[in-house]
């Protein structure tokens, strides 16, 4: 049984640099991979940056070719004026509030079960509810150079 342990935490609210993905959402590192161009093309890259993936639809509701996400970034520094944030990128507002944060540790493909788990057992029985807000994930580290069983994301569910 895996253990899992929920923090609520206040998280600020972000603006953040991202590139729109619709489809599958295990898809969606086309989309990073996007975003990374386009940050990399205007000298943007930093060693400080956050990555954040913005999911608005429910998987288990919506077909899975039409499901809507962002691929984002959260830059350490303002951008400077001399760039012009332009397509495919956009800047997207994540609302700051109380969240309910669940750290998995282990490959993308097993956080179905993080989730079913957060919705279903934890939610129900916490009292709370959630936010008519999307729900966040924050990469902490980096599939590029990280095995997948030493992953870790924050799924960050907004409540109200």
């Amino acid at each position: 049984m895996t253990m899992r342990e929920v923090v609520i935490r206040n998280v600020e609210p972000m603006e953040i640099l991202s590139v729109d993905h619709v489809g599958p959402y295990m898809q969606i590192g086309k989309a990073f991979d996007a975003l990374f161009g386009w940050l990399s093309k205007h000298n943007l890259l930093a060693a400080q940056m956050r990555m954040i993936a913005v999911y608005f639809d429910d998987p288990g509701v919506v077909e899975e070719n039409a499901l809507r996400s962002k691929a984002g970034v959260l830059l350490p520094h303002p951008i400077q004026a001399s760039v012009t944030v332009s397509a495919p990128v956009s800047a997207t507002h994540v609302k700051g509030g109380e969240y309910a944060v669940l750290r998995h540790k282990g490959p993308y493909s097993d956080m179905r079960a993080a989730y079913e788990w957060l919705y279903g057992t934890w939610l129900v029985q916490s009292g709370r509810e959630a936010a008519d807000a999307p729900v966040f994930e924050e990469y902490l580290n980096s599939p590029k150079d990280t095995a997948p069983a030493e992953l870790l994301t924050e799924i960050c569910l907004p409540l109200v």
